[in-house]
C-alpha cells in the first residue's frame, strides 16, 4: 500500500512533515522519504529503508538538513520515493501511492520511443519515476497530470512538490483517499485524516476522483475537476484506515462498528463473550457487542511497548513472527469461554491458525470466529493491500482448488453468500483451522455498514465487481 503527507505553510513546515508523513506509518512498510523546497536551498530530500526501523528513528537525525514552508513525505511498500525530476515543466519531487497494472507495458512503449529510466526498485523500473515521465509528457502539469491517469491501468494518487506549491492528484477512480486540511498557518494533504488533529489541521473535504489541486499556505486552486466515477476501496473500512481517520465523510472507526451490530445482530451461535483481535478487529467485536447483547472481553492485547501497529517488517517469514510475538492471550479470561473473535479478515491464514490454536491452548471451551468482510475470492490488481504476489496464496482459492480441482472454477458461485458453493468453502476453512464456528459478514452488509452506494465502492476482492 502506502500513504504519503504534504503541507504548505506561511512558516517552516518540516515539524509538521515529519509527524505528518509519520501518521501514515501503519500504510507501508519497506522504504521513506522526505523532500522540501526553500526559496534558497532549492530542493532537498531524504529516503531511508524502513525494513530494520521505524520512520521516526531513521529521520530524526536528517531533520536539520530540511528547510521550507513547503514539504511531502511518503511511506512505501516498495519503491524508494520521493525523486527530484528537470523536465520542461520545470523542477518537482513527486511522491506517489500507486499500484500500476501495465507497468511493463508502459516501460516498453517508452524505452521504444527512446525515454530511458535512471531509478530502480529491486532491479525493475521505478514506478514513481514512471508516472513523472508520463507527466512529461504532457504540456503543462495538468495535461501532464492527466495524460498519466488515462494511461495508467491500476490506480495512482500522488503529490508534487514545486516552487508554486504542493500539486495533488488523486487517481482517477479514487480508489485511494487524499484528504485536505487546513491550519492556522497553511494547508495539508495526507493518505489518513488522522494526521491532521494533532498538527492542528481540520479535515475540510476529500479531493475527489481524478481531482487535481494546487496548494499552498494561501489557499486551494482547483486544477481540474473531479471525474464522475469512483471506486473507492472497500478495505480502507475493513483493514488498513486508521480507526479515527475519515474517508468520504464515513469515519472507519463508525464503519466498523456498524458492521460489528449488523454481525452479532444476525448471529444465532451461543457466545458467553466477544473479543476483537488486535488493532482492527477491535471496532467490529465492539460493535457485535452490542449487536448481540453479550460483553465485550479483552481475551487478547497487543503488547504495544515495543511492538507498536507501525512495525510490520517487508519478510512474510518475519511478518508471521511479528505477527505471534505482538498478540499475548489472557488465558484468565479465554479458560472455560465459548468465545467470538472477530478479525478483519482472512488471506492466508498462518496469523489466525496460530492464534486458534493459542486460544484452544488456553482453555477456551469453544472458538468462533467472526470476519468483518466477505471471504477474499479475487487477489486485489488496484491497491496493494496485502504482500501476496499470487491469488493463489489465497485460502480461499487454494481451497476452491481441493474442492473443484481447478482454484479458478465456478468463483462467481463461491462468492455469493449462501450458495452451496460458498457454504461447502465457509466450512472447509472452519475445518482448516479446526474451529467451532466461522462466519464472514456479507457484501451487503459491508455496503450498508460503509454507507456509499455500492456502485461507488469497489468490492473487486470479494465479488469479482470491479472492471474498470
Amino acid at each position: 500500500m502506502g500513504g504519503f503527507f504534504g503541507c504548505a505553510k506561511k512558516t517552516q513546515c518540516v515539524t509538521d512533515l515529519f509527524y505528518g508523513t509519520d501518521y501514515n506509518s501503519h500504510l507501508g512498510t519497506k522504504r521513506a522519504g522526505m523532500a522540501t523546497y526553500d526559496s534558497d536551498l532549492g530542493f532537498v530530500r531524504s529516503i531511508h529503508s524502513l525494513e530494520n526501523s521505524y520512520f521516526r528513528t531513521k529521520f530524526e537525525s536528517t531533520l536539520p538538513r530540511f528547510k521550507g514552508n513547503s514539504g511531502i513525505g511518503v511511506i512505501s511498500d516498495n519503491d524508494s520515493q520521493p525523486i527530484v525530476i528537470n523536465s520542461h515543466l520545470g523542477r518537482f519531487a513527486i511522491v506517489t501511492v500507486a499500484k500500476i497494472q501495465n507497468i511493463a507495458k508502459l516501460e516498453r512503449e517508452m524505452l521504444q520511443n527512446h525515454i530511458h529510466f535512471a531509478e530502480t526498485s529491486s532491479g525493475l523500473t521505478n514506478p514513481t519515476e514512471l508516472v513523472a515521465t508520463l507527466i512529461n509528457e504532457g504540456k503543462d502539469f495538468v495535461d501532464g497530470i492527466r495524460h498519466a491517469q488515462a494511461r495508467i491501468k491500476g490506480s495512482c494518487s500522488m503529490l508534487l512538490l514545486t516552487p508554486g506549491g504542493i500539486i495533488a492528484a488523486r487517481d482517477r477512480l479514487g480508489r485511494t483517499p487524499i484528504a485536505l486540511g487546513r491550519g492556522d498557518e497553511g494547508y495539508a494533504l495526507s493518505s489518513e485524516s488522522s494526521a491532521f488533529p494533532n498538527l492542528g489541521y481540520e479535515h475540510i473535504r476529500d479531493l475527489g476522483p481524478g481531482e487535481i489541486v494546487l496548494v499552498t499556505s494561501e489557499g486551494v486552486e482547483q486544477l481540474a475537476p473531479e471525474l464522475p466515477e469512483m471506486q473507492i476501496c472497500s478495505f480502507l473500512w475493513v483493514y488498513y484506515g486508521f480507526p479515527t481517520s475519515t474517508y468520504e465523510d464515513v469515519n472507519v472507526e463508525a464503519s466498523r462498528n456498524a458492521s460489528g451490530v449488523l454481525m452479532g445482530q444476525r448471529d444465532e451461535t451461543e457466545v458467553d463473550c466477544v473479543c476483537g483481535i488486535p488493532d482492527s478487529g477491535v471496532g467490529t467485536a465492539i460493535g457485535y457487542s452490542v449487536g448481540k447483547g453479550v460483553p465485550y472481553r479483552r481475551c487478547v492485547c497487543k503488547y504495544t511497548p515495543t511492538w507498536p501497529r507501525s512495525f510490520t517488517p517487508s519478510q512474510q517469514s518475519m511478518r508471521d513472527l511479528v505477527a505471534k510475538m505482538k498478540l499475548i492471550p489472557n488465558p484468565s479470561l479465554i479458560k472455560g469461554k465459548r468465545i467470538a473473535f472477530c478479525d478483519d479478515s482472512i488471506v492466508r491464514g498462518t496469523q489466525l491458525k496460530d492464534n486458534v490454536h493459542t486460544f484452544y491452548e488456553c482453555g477456551a471451551k469453544e472458538v468462533h470466529i467472526r470476519i468483518a468482510c466477505p471471504p477474499l475470492i479475487y487477489g486485489c490488481p488496484f491497491v496493494g493491500y496485502t504482500s501476496s504476489k499470487s491469488d493463489m496464496e489465497l485460502i480461499t482459492r487454494r481451497i476452491i482448488g481441493e474442492l473443484e480441482g481447478d482454484p479458478n472454477k465456478n468463483l462467481e458461485a463461491y462468492a455469493t453468500t449462501g450458495t452451496p458453493e460458498y457454504n461447502a468453502l465457509v466450512q472447509k476453512i472452519a475445518d482448516h483451522f479446526g474451529i467451532d464456528s466461522l462466519r464472514f459478514n456479507t457484501i451487503e452488509d459491508l455496503v450498508a455498514s460503509i454507507g456509499l452506494p455500492k456502485c461507488r465502492i469497489c468490492t473487486h476482492c470479494f465479488d469479482g465487481s470491479s472492471h474498470f
